[in-house]
């Protein structure tokens, strides 16, 4: 679903959950969004985050996001996989 380029900060995109069946250190598990972007992670409850808008947008200057979500679990060395998320734009009638 596109998001309105006048969404307020703090606008949940997304869902995500995220979980290891290792126990303990192996089992924690670390997401981090990339490239650096207008959107953040907030973790809701265990395994669970949101993906949610940070900054204001324009879609004049991008209209659509690749939004790269990066886990990695405590291990030694530490695994890790990544999914992408694709963020269409909405335009808003600016006059």
């Amino acid at each position: 679903v596109p998001v309105p380029e006048d969404a307020a900060a703090g606008t949940v995109v997304a869902l995500l959950s995220v979980s290891d069946r290792d126990s303990g250190a192996n089992g924690r598990v670390r997401c981090a969004v990339w490239p650096a972007s207008p959107f953040g992670l907030v973790a809701t409850f265990a395994g669970s985050y949101s993906l949610v808008l940070r900054e204001a947008l324009d879609r004049e200057r991008v209209s659509e996001y690749e939004v790269e979500v990066r886990a990695e679990d405590g291990g030694s060395p530490p695994l890790r996989a990544s999914r992408g998320v694709r963020v269409p734009v909405s335009d808003v009638n600016d006059n």
